[in-house]
């Protein structure tokens, strides 16, 4: 917290804070939503004379980024009660005022400051402040201006904008583009997804998409091979659930996170534009960028052909002789040769990627849940699709990889002592969503105790 106090020149000596007190802040500045949201919590924002000012944009905290499922606090909850705890309350988006112009999100912060008319200065005075600093005056006094007049038409009247909201992004209308023979396949397969039933047509493309840029076309064929199983179970009086399950499950099931695939995104030339744009960096400049690693004798066995990953995984001594010089952090810079030409080496891999143990053990892994759920389908439609769903826990890479497959199979585990109950469905989802809710595990372990004394 920066803490200002100010007085009037009185001709005596004023006695100042040190720090706020609760229900004595005239003016709350905050950078982001969720720290006007802890600024109220703490009593600095009353109702009788606060002036509360904040950007409407979001950056998450790290207890909603530890959250292994969507631990996103409700935006639009905050915004009623800043709207409610303050006498004044001026919010929009500031951050991205600030982007437009190229500069940094205090000019538009101070803009809605003085905006807001809440200090006895004119706008003059703050722009000369600004041009005392000396260094991007011309960004920052864009700005300043445009975030002062927004914030004086949003002080005029009752605030209209709410929280703002992520871009929807259009979708592409790109041709798809490439060699003849794979521009075929390709046609083949969309081909097949739009002879599909018409609610899967969303679902089923993008899985399709994903699955293609994850590996190759024929790994597209085999998507919708297996999502046909599926198919081959549904109908439309249930609104094709299982299927659209399966489509979006699959597809993020077949596209595992390992080293090959870590090191195609990194090398590929959409990153470096958006990694330059989001720097930005200008026309003439060199960018310098360092990839950290930290690959463990689990990520390097999987690299490897399926009987040589499997014989060092086999004998503990040899695994942990290799593992001693292999698990340890590495920085890569993909701006030299050396460093790029490594990484995209690691990514050209995805050609041979159906010979290595770490597809072979993804594979087994897929095809042991999909033919679960599958299996439950004709009985306990419900059931059925959210074992489907289940699939949501498993995510990440290394380690967190590791937590979040460990769920899942804590999850599944409660389905026997579920059989044949008509509300199976139900406590496997309150199974699922207890596991996404806590990363340590101490509310799925209590869940998986009640599931427990059911049958008692």
């Amino acid at each position: 917290i920066y803490y200002i106090e100010m007085a009037r020149d009185t001709g005596r000596l004023p006695v100042f804070a040190l720090s706020p007190s609760q229900g004595d802040v005239d003016i709350l500045i905050a950078a982001e939503l969720m720290e006007a949201g802890r600024a109220i919590i703490r009593g600095f924002v009353t109702p009788e004379r606060t002036t509360l000012i904040t950007s409407s944009h979001r950056i998450a905290a790290v207890s909603e980024k530890i959250e292994p499922g969507d631990g996103r606090a409700s935006s639009e909850k905050v915004h009623a009660t800043a709207e409610a705890a303050a006498k004044r309350f001026i919010a929009f988006d500031m951050e991205k005022i600030a982007a437009d112009n190229g500069t940094m999100i205090s000019a538009s912060l101070l803009g809605a400051l003085a905006g807001s008319d809440a200090l006895p200065f004119t706008r003059e005075s703050y722009e000369q402040a600004i041009g005392a600093g000396g260094r991007g005056v011309k960004a920052s006094l864009a700005a300043f201006g445009a975030a002062c007049d927004r914030a004086r038409g949003t002080a005029a009247a009752p605030t209209s904008e709410k929280v703002a909201k992520p871009a929807v992004e259009p979708k592409s209308t790109a041709r798809v583009s490439g060699p003849e023979t794979l521009l075929k396949g390709w046609q083949q397969l969309a081909a097949r997804v739009a002879s599909l039933p018409q609610p899967l047509h969303d679902m089923a493309a993008r899985g399709l998409k994903k699955v293609v840029d994850y590996q190759d076309v024929a790994y597209g064929g085999e998507y919708l091979h297996r999502l046909d199983k599926a198919v081959a179970l549904d109908n439309a009086e249930r609104g094709y659930a299982l299927s659209t399950a399966a489509a979006k499950h699959l597809a993020n099931a077949m596209c595992y996170d390992d080293m090959i695939r870590v090191a195609d995104l990194k090398t590929r030339s959409t990153r470096d534009k958006r990694v330059r744009k989001e720097v930005g960096v200008k026309e003439g400049s060199v960018l310098q960028v360092t990839e950290y690693f930290h690959p463990r004798i689990e990520e390097f066995c999987g690299t490897m052909p399926a009987s040589l990953g499997s014989y060092i995984e086999s004998r503990p001594k040899l695994a942990a002789f290799l593992d001693r010089r292999i698990n340890r952090g590495r920085h890569i810079r993909t701006d030299s040769f050396t460093g790029f030409a490594m990484l995209w080496f690691i990514g050209g891999l995805r050609r041979w990627r159906r010979r290595l143990l770490r597809h072979k053990v993804e594979v087994e892994h897929l095809e042991r849940w999909y033919e679960l759920a599958l299996s439950h389908a004709r009985q306990d439609y419900a059931l059925a699709t959210e074992i489907l769903n289940c699939r949501r826990l498993i995510k990440g890479y290394s380690d967190t990889h590791a937590r979040a497959q460990s769920k899942f199979d804590r999850v599944l585990s409660a389905l026997p002592m579920l059989k044949g109950r008509e509300d199976a469905a139900d406590w496997l989802r309150l199974l699922r969503e207890a596991a996404l809710k806590d990363e340590k595990g101490d509310m799925l372990d209590g869940a998986l105790k009640t599931v427990a004394t059911l049958g008692e």
